[in-house]
C-alpha cells in the first residue's frame, strides 16, 4: 500500500496569493483617496499630481533605476529587522547600526586606498558588517545582563551613533583640503562597480542574494526553527531546551551585521565619502518595511520596493506639481498608515 501526498492545487495557490495581496492593495487605494482629498483642498488636479508621482517612480530607465537604488538599503535593513522581529527581539536601532556600519567601512576605505579593488571592497564590507553587529550587540548584552528594555536601549543608541559619526566627519576624518563636515572622497577602488552603463551596482545583487538566504535561514534550518520558537513563546522554548539569551545575541548580531552592511554600501555607492547625512531614515522606515512585509523575506522585498517607489514618487510630485513638500510627505504617510491599518484589521478578523 503506497501513501499519496496531495500537492497544493494552482487554484488554492492563487487564492492564497490573492488573500495576501488584497489588504495592502485596498489600504493603498484608501490612502490614495484620502490623499486625493488633500490635493483637492490644495487646489491641484488629483490625476495630474498622481500621474507625476507615478512617472517619477516608473517613468523611464532613470526613474526605475532610482527606485531600485532606493529599494536596496530599505530591503537590507528590513531583512535584518525581520530576523530580529521573528524572535520577538524588537531592534529599533537600525539607524544607529546603519551609521556605525558606514563609519567602520569608511575607515577602511580611507586608511587603505592603495589596496586592490576586490580586497578593499571585501574589507570594507566586512568592516561595515562588524560595525553594525557590534553596535547591535551593545543593546543585546545589556538586555541579557541587566534586563534593559531593548526597545529603549536601541532607540537611544541611534542618537549616539548618529552624533558620533557627525563628530568623526567634522573632526578626525574630515577632509584636510575641504571645509565641509565630510571625509575625503573615496578612491575609485573603494566604490562598488556598476553594471550595464547604469547606476545599478554590485550591492543591489548582494542584497537580492540575501533574500533567499534569510528565507532559508528562518524556515529551512534548525536555527531558524529555534528563533521562531523563541519568538512564539519564550517559556515553552526554554522548556524545550532552547537558550533565549543566545537567541537574543544571535539575532542582534545578525540583524546589526546586515544593517551595517547596508550603511557602507550606501556610502560607497551614493555618497563616496563619509558625512553626517548618509541616511534617508532607512533605519526607521525599515521597521515599517519589515512589518508590512509580514516579517517574511519575500514580503519584505515587495514592501521595500513599494516604499522606495512611494518615496521617489512623492519627491517627484513635490518638484513637478509645486505642492509643498510637507503635503507630499503627508500623503506618503497616509498611504502607509492606511495599508498598515487595513492589514491589521484583516489579521484581527482572522484571529478572532
Amino acid at each position: 500500500m503506497t501513501a499519496t501526498t496531495e500537492l497544493p492545487q494552482p487554484q488554492s495557490r492563487l487564492k492564497s496569493l490573492a488573500v495576501s495581496i488584497t489588504p495592502p492593495v485596498v489600504g493603498a487605494l484608501i490612502g490614495l483617496a484620502i490623499g486625493g482629498v488633500l490635493i483637492l483642498l490644495a487646489g491641484a488636479n488629483v490625476l495630474e499630481v498622481y500621474g507625476s508621482m507615478l512617472r517619477g517612480a516608473f517613468g523611464g530607465q532613470r526613474q526605475i533605476t532610482e527606485t531600485i537604488l532606493k529599494t536596496m538599503p530599505l530591503l537590507m535593513v528590513g531583512l535584518g529587522l525581520t530576523v530580529a522581529f521573528r524572535a520577538k527581539v524588537w531592534n529599533i536601532g537600525g539607524e544607529g547600526q546603519f551609521f556605525m556600519g558606514a563609519l567602520f567601512g569608511s575607515v577602511i576605505a580611507l586608511m587603505f586606498p592603495g589596496l586592490p579593488r576586490p580586497v578593499l571592497l571585501l574589507m570594507m564590507l566586512m568592516a561595515g558588517a562588524l560595525g553594525g553587529m557590534m553596535w547591535a550587540l551593545v543593546a543585546g548584552y545589556m538586555k541579557i545582563k541587566w534586563n534593559v528594555n531593548i526597545i529603549i536601549s536601541t532607540l537611544m543608541l541611534n542618537y549616539i551613533a548618529v552624533f558620533f559619526v557627525l563628530y568623526m566627519a567634522r573632526g578626525p576624518l574630515q577632509d584636510p583640503n575641504g571645509y565641509l563636515p565630510e571625509s575625503a572622497q573615496f578612491v575609485k577602488a573603494a566604490r562598488m562597480p556598476t553594471f550595464f552603463g547604469t547606476r545599478i551596482h554590485l550591492g543591489v545583487l548582494l542584497v537580492l542574494l540575501l533574500v533567499p538566504i534569510v528565507y532559508a535561514l528562518l524556515w529551512h534550518t534548525p536555527l531558524g526553527f529555534r528563533l521562531r520558537a523563541v519568538g512564539s513563546r519564550a517559556s515553552v522554548a526554554r522548556y524545550a531546551g532552547y537558550s533565549v539569551n543566545r537567541s537574543i545575541l544571535f539575532v542582534m548580531a545578525f540583524s546589526g551585521a546586515l544593517i551595517g552592511l547596508a550603511g557602507i554600501i550606501e556610502v560607497s555607492t551614493l555618497h563616496t565619502r563619509l558625512k553626517g547625512e548618509i541616511s534617508g531614515g532607512y533605519g526607521f522606515t525599515g521597521i515599517l518595511v519589515a512589518l508590512l512585509g509580514r516579517m517574511n523575506p519575500i514580503g519584505v522585498l515587495v514592501a521595500s520596493f513599494l516604499f522606495a517607489a512611494l518615496i521617489i514618487g512623492a519627491e517627484s510630485m513635490h518638484v513637478v506639481s509645486g505642492l509643498p513638500s510637507a503635503l507630499a510627505d503627508a500623503i506618503q504617510a497616509i498611504i502607509v498608515l492606511s495599508v498598515l491599518a487595513v492589514d491589521g484589521l484583516v489579521r484581527k478578523r482572522r484571529n478572532s
